[in-house]
């Protein structure tokens, strides 16, 4: 699916253009006033006041003109100055967001009410099988969403353009292996043809750091490493802007990704050069809606679990 010249931050361009075009008409009036105030004046008449007539002028001090209001024109009018009206703007109004609430069963936060739920710990509805469709296979059990690694990549039956999304995911306490082979998946942005950020047990294990916990795949290292130990929760926000393309296929604007891990900001606003490539250079994909793939990496190590996951379109 391909959309060209997506215009980005519209709210934010109408409010500075409505700021921009009342400034535009306060200075148009303002040279006005100036001008017709300048071919309206007249000679002073008599001495300044507060000097007697005929007195000698004293040399080097000049009366400051009045500065009350906007500024003195030589007519006696004002210009109009700006006002704190003219950047104050009332409308249109953000729509109200409840946040969620905190459970202290699990000691996280629910979704917002805008949220769409992806997994809230009883089914898969949202979601289906990465392997041409059908019903997704991985275990649901006590409110958790367990990796079945013989059943394959799951995937979101919907698409998503810009979004904030929130997942939470559990490495088995006591996992064997190392590296790339230790509690290995990923969330890929569009697919296996998309943007993958890492998921990998990243307590005490080290690997490429291109490829580590909380990086953009075989491109960007994260800024830190705030990983819990395995078996502990490991949080995960992130908020992600889609490309633009011209006519061309070309990007106008790559995409980009901020990653909040356990709280702490690892990815900070990065632009993606391209969809993930385990070889060679990332290519560009002309997508700018995507659905959303949770892997089931092939690696020996035992599954890991989700929980809490929830999207919100931006």
């Amino acid at each position: 699916m391909k959309k060209y010249y997506i215009c980005k931050n519209r709210l934010s361009t109408n409010l500075f253009s409505k700021m921009k075009k009342n400034i535009l008409l306060a200075a148009s009036a303002a040279l006005i006033m100036l001008l017709s105030g300048s071919a309206l004046a007249q000679p002073p008449q008599g001495p300044p006041q507060g000097r007697p007539a005929g007195a000698p002028q004293q040399q080097g001090v000049r009366t400051p003109p009045s500065r009350v209001g906007g500024t003195q024109q030589p007519n006696g009018q004002e210009a109009p100055r700006m006002t704190p009206e003219m950047t104050e703007f009332y409308d249109p109004v953000p729509p109200t967001v409840t946040p969620g609430s905190f459970d202290a069963k699990n000691q996280n936060w629910g979704a917002p009410s805008d949220a769409i739920i992806l997994f809230d710990g009883t089914n898969l509805n949202e979601w289906e099988s990465a392997r041409g469709g059908g019903e997704a296979q991985w275990t649901v059990a006590d409110g958790l969403l367990t990796v079945n690694k013989s059943a394959g990549d799951i995937i979101t039956k919907r698409e998503f353009g810009d979004f904030q999304i929130h997942l939470e995911w559990r490495v088995p306490e006591g996992i064997q292996g190392s590296g790339q082979s230790r509690g290995n998946t990923g969330l890929k942005i569009g697919g296996n043809t998309g943007y993958e950020i890492q998921i990998l047990d990243g307590y005490n294990n080290p690997t490429y750091v291109n490829g580590m916990v909380g990086s953009v795949y075989k491109q960007t290292i994260p800024l830190v490493n705030p990983s819990r130990p395995n078996g502990e929760w490991q949080y995960y926000d992130l908020i992600f802007t889609a490309p633009t393309f011209n006519k061309l296929g070309q990007y106008r604007t790559k995409p980009r990704v901020t990653l909040i891990y356990n709280g702490v900001v690892v990815l900070n606003d990065v632009e993606i050069i391209g969809t993930t490539s385990y070889i060679g250079i990332p290519p560009v994909n002309q997508n700018t809606t995507y659905k959303l793939l949770l892997q089931a990496h092939g690696d020996p190590s035992e599954p890991v679990s989700f929980r809490n996951i929830w999207i919100r379109e931006l």
